[in-house]
């Protein structure tokens, strides 16, 4: 059985359809990666499986639950998940170490004194154990990424998404934070993500996803994704990036 499971899912927002019948499955320990221009419905997925969209039809199955049955606890769904979003979403007012200690004791229930050790074993993960006290304010974009991508990760998720985590970012600071990605995925992680960055999804994807009209058009290994397409949209996208 498939970690997460999507089939035939339907959003649209007014009049404009975003999701379209779409259909995908995700494998523990496997590294998707979502591709395609803006308005894809790339973003549109990952808010619908963190259930912060409501979808319209359809299913999503995440370790053999239907998670959109209205009757379904959303928080508990949720803590089953890491969620980083482009912007970070860190609080300012808070420590980095804060930051990353509070889904753990509020959303877990755990002891706040367990909870800064794991927060501290986690910030010292990602490189950033000098900044456990400092503001968010304080750090890079680069450092803010990785101090949430920190957070999502402290509380063991069984599924990571991970919503154009580099697109705020500064070009020296994307590798950074692709090099932490990159460790993440030969550890095992499952990560369901979307990028332009094309270098990375060739490097660390066990499967590249090309998104069109709000469908899975194409997906493969992405030598044969971004090298060899099959579909002329994919094409199409790919030679857009190039030129």
């Amino acid at each position: 059985m498939s970690l997460l499971d999507v089939r035939g899912v339907r959003k649209a927002f007014g009049e404009t359809l975003v999701l379209d019948d779409l259909d995908l499955s995700l494998d523990e320990g496997e590294c998707v990666v979502l591709i395609g221009a803006s308005g894809s419905g790339k973003s549109t997925l990952l808010r619908c499986i963190d259930l912060l969209e409501v979808v319209d039809d359809g299913t999503i199955h995440l370790d053999g639950q239907d998670i959109t049955d209205p009757r379904v606890d959303a928080d508990a769904v949720r803590a089953r998940m890491g969620v980083v979003f482009q912007q970070y979403n860190l609080f300012p007012h808070m420590s980095v170490l804060d930051n990353v200690v509070l889904a753990p004791v509020r959303v877990h229930g755990v002891p706040r004194a367990e909870a800064r050790e794991r927060a501290t074993a986690m910030l010292e993960r990602v490189g950033l154990a000098e900044k456990a006290h400092a503001r968010p304010d304080d750090l890079s974009g680069g450092q803010q990424q990785r101090a949430a991508i920190a957070r999502a990760l402290v509380t063991d998720p069984r599924l990571l998404l991970l919503d154009e985590v580099t697109s705020a970012l500064d070009p020296e600071l994307v590798g950074e934070v692709l090099d932490l990605l990159r460790a993440l995925r030969d550890e095992g992680r499952t990560m369901l993500l979307n990028t332009h960055e094309m270098g990375f999804a060739r490097r660390v994807a066990d499967r590249v996803c090309f998104l069109s009209g709000g469908r899975v058009l194409e997906q493969g290994p992405p030598e044969q994704v971004l090298e060899n397409p099959q579909h002329e949209r994919t094409a199409g996208f790919l030679s857009r990036l190039h030129t």
